[in-house]
């Protein structure tokens, strides 16, 4: 494979990374143009997660299978489906049907990787894979900063029309330069039915939320009809895992402590990272006449450019700080940068600059921990379940994020017409509550292991 083929990939990665992140800047324009509440809202960018979340387990398997070429192929088919799906998306039904469609997306990485290191030598698949990483990361980046022009210049529709056509392209080159992989041998069939069923279960978890807090709240039996709903979902999950020959989780590996320590860590980190990563674009849109800013898509795109470079920059920088200090300390120190840097903001939060900062030192923390943790996991395990762990650190990684973003949106919606500054300063006291929940799990497990 030629550095022409690479280059295909790269491009598609930078496209792919624009196309995912054009929402977080437009939210607050997105929810204005479709009349709908924030907690409705934060299901526009939650549903993209939620399909990451599950594809991401099963898309190194299908590349083995079947080929990695072959597989993203068909996977950027569905991804450019779903962005032209959004980009004629005339109500959010629609959006959020494009945005589904568009979570296939998170499979591209590890396809991209397969093909680069069957092609490639060891140091030449090594800079390869570097480059596609840091063009994705890149890509982000571009989509923070172009989703507000092209929004308001022309249509919101366009922001995810524009990448989708750049996607198209990079795919026919793709399909053209890369060489075919031959699968390989097939050690076990897909978890379906587990992907099915854990979709199901965080799709109705977050609707539920939005149901719940949403125009006045819902009543009670449709309440317990919901609870009932995802208890049921979530148990069939369990019990269909624990029977696969080739399960999409390995609940096993979650039972070791090495595992659920560092799911549980995760999960408590990007939860908290996730409701600042809604709650400040909100903010930031709040009309300038109250105690908002005024901010229209163009201008938070810029206010969150610090933020996503802070956290391209921490995912290089968790590695290296795992390695000198260990995952715990360096978990524990992000702990307690995010919850007081949030607790902080809950009441200074009158000017750009301070949500600025917010967003950088919250970025900064969570994605050093977060990488850490992923680290530390993936030496302590054996080297045949390297690929489980960190699967599943990734998997929780997105759920977190997910989640965070959907009880941020279900605060702003407790109560009638435009949240109220209050609301925002409970958002932040809860996010740095549940941003220092890591603490109390290391303090803990510390105490567990020396016992």
């Amino acid at each position: 494979m030629g550095w022409p083929a690479i280059v295909a990939l790269g491009v598609l990665a930078l496209a792919l990374g624009a196309l995912q992140s054009v929402v977080e800047p437009a939210l607050p324009l997105l929810q204005d143009e479709l009349g709908v509440s924030p907690g409705e809202g934060a299901l526009i960018g939650n549903v993209l997660l939620v399909t990451g979340a599950v594809v991401a387990p099963v898309a190194g398997k299908l590349g083995d299978r079947h080929g990695g070429k072959r597989v993203l192929v068909r996977l950027m088919a569905v991804v450019s489906a779903g962005g032209l799906t959004a980009g004629l998306a005339p109500n959010l039904p629609v959006l959020l049907l494009g945005q589904v469609l568009q979570g296939v997306m998170v499979g591209a990485l590890p396809l991209s990787f397969i093909l680069v290191r069957k092609h490639l030598a060891a140091g030449e698949s090594q800079a390869a894979i570097g480059l596609v990483v840091a063009l994705f990361t890149g890509g982000g980046m571009v989509g923070v900063l172009f989703a507000g022009p092209v929004a308001e210049g022309l249509s919101w529709q366009w922001m995810f029309a524009l990448p989708t056509v750049v996607i198209i392209a990079a795919t026919a080159a793709v399909a053209r330069l890369v060489p075919h992989d031959p699968p390989v041998r097939r050690d076990g069939g897909i978890d379906w039915r587990g992907t099915v069923l854990l979709s199901g279960t965080l799709l109705a978890f977050m609707l539920g939320l939005v149901t719940v807090t949403g125009d006045g709240g819902a009543p009670p039996l449709a309440v317990g009809a919901l609870a009932v709903l995802v208890v049921a979902l979530a148990a069939g999950w369990v019990a269909v895992e624990r029977r696969a020959a080739s399960p999409m989780v390995d609940l096993r590996m979650l039972a070791r402590p090495v595992m659920w320590t560092a799911c549980l860590l995760t999960f408590l980190i990007t939860a908290g990272s996730g409701m600042v990563l809604f709650l400040l674009p909100q903010l930031f849109a709040v009309p300038g006449d109250g105690y908002g800013f005024g901010a229209g898509t163009t201008d938070i795109g810029l206010f969150l450019l610090p933020g996503a470079v802070a956290g391209a920059v921490s995912d290089s920088v968790g590695g290296i700080a795992a390695r000198r200090l260990g995952p715990r300390a360096v978990v524990a120190a992000g702990a307690v940068g995010t919850a007081v840097t949030l607790l902080a903001l809950a009441s200074l939060h009158t000017a750009e600059w301070q949500l600025v900062l917010a967003k950088v030192l919250t970025a900064l923390a969570a994605g050093v921990a977060t990488t850490a943790l992923l680290a530390g996991t993936a030496t302590a395990v054996e080297a045949g379940d390297t690929g489980i762990a960190t699967s599943l650190l990734v998997v929780t990684r997105v759920i977190g994020v997910a989640l965070g973003a959907q009880i941020a949106g279900a605060i702003l919606d407790a109560g009638a017409g435009p949240p109220p500054e209050s609301a925002f300063v409970t958002g932040f006291v809860v996010a740095g509550l549940v941003a220092a929940l890591p603490l109390l799990v290391v303090r803990c497990v510390g105490k567990g292991v020396r016992a």
